[in-house]
């Protein structure tokens, strides 16, 4: 696997840390992947627009940065944004500006009637959910009672809840935890390993180390879905091994986060170790700020509105659907 990696540089910035894995990653340490956050006029110039793609949509929580993240892909992408959204708090007359377009934020107590005329209107409406745990069911259970495609990016909640809601109301969705493309890619390389050679590395133990912002409380569900395919392939590891770094002073000195992206990162460490201590692998990957996550909730968004279009047989979809289908920006 390393002759697919970018070359590896030496490096003793974690050389004090205590860690043994920290220290051992120090010794190879891989220069981030940094996916920063693009500002509008530097992704409109890099992407072109195709006006016959351009629908509306409508960004659930452009309160937090990454549901403007979002909406600034989606204006760059040619897409209509629409000036409005969401909070879940009542909070009246907030006003948040994504390029040159004013979004209005409302409060949850206006969410039905509003959204509701919204789709009368717009009735070709995808909406993209990037909102927060507590409030991904409920958000599901309002857009599929209104008929609405709805792309879901924000984590956690009842999953078996939000597929059957969904499935129940036979309306058009894409739901996944992980809207990056390149990293759903190397996700589903990881499952067809796991599937293609289930044990392989039976008996091998399992280091695994994540690192996010500080207001990240849960634990990746990247790192989750890698572990799964790490124990079909036989490694035996609990979900609460996983070392969690969300210290920003630790994230710079010990994991190598450059200070301008402590707010918004995910750095992922999976060491794995033969028996008898003679073999090892890596898989690493780092991402710095959000624009990854932007523009594969656009392409997702691109893709639900397509399937809608042609009033495609199958209604949930996932980021694996949106990769094979091979149309992304």
């Amino acid at each position: 696997m390393n002759s697919l990696l970018p070359p590896m540089t030496a490096t003793n910035c974690l050389a004090n840390t205590g860690h043994p894995l920290l220290a051992r990653r120090n010794r190879w340490q891989l220069p981030p992947l940094v996916c920063s956050v693009i500002s509008h006029s530097q992704l409109t110039s890099n992407v072109a627009v195709n006006p016959g793609r351009s629908f509306p949509i409508l960004v659930n929580g452009c309160t937090g940065k990454m549901g403007k993240a979002v909406a600034e892909s989606a204006l760059s992408a040619g897409l209509q944004l629409l000036p409005v959204s969401f909070s879940s708090v009542e909070k009246p007359g907030r006003n948040i500006k994504v390029g040159s377009t004013e979004i209005q934020i409302h409060g949850p107590s206006e969410r039905e009637s509003l959204l509701s005329s919204i789709i009368q209107e717009n009735p070709d409406l995808i909406v993209v959910d990037y909102t927060v745990p507590d409030a991904v069911n409920a958000n599901a259970d309002l857009y599929c009672k209104l008929g609405v495609p709805f792309v879901m990016g924000t984590t956690g909640g009842d999953r078996y809840m939000l597929y059957k809601t969904v499935q129940d109301a036979n309306v058009y969705a894409v739901i996944s935890p992980q809207m990056g493309k390149q990293v759903v890619a190397f996700l589903a390389a990881m499952e067809i390993m796991a599937d293609q050679f289930p044990g392989a590395f039976s008996g091998y133990s399992l280091e695994v180390m994540e690192s996010h912002q500080a207001n990240k409380l849960d634990t990746s569900g990247t790192a989750k879905a890698v572990i799964s395919c790490f124990q079909k392939l036989g490694v035996n590891f609990d979900l609460n091994q996983i070392k969690q770094i969300r210290d920003p002073k630790k994230q710079v000195e010990m994991v190598g986060v450059p200070e301008e992206y402590l707010a918004g990162h995910a750095f992922h460490l999976y060491h794995l170790t033969s028996p008898d201590q003679t073999v090892s692998f890596e898989f690493q990957h780092n991402v710095c700020g959000r624009s990854i996550y932007a523009e594969g909730s656009i392409d997702a968004a691109i893709f639900l509105h397509e399937k809608v279009k042609s009033k495609a047989e199958k209604r949930i979809y996932d980021m694996i659907d949106v990769l094979r289908e091979g149309n992304m920006r």
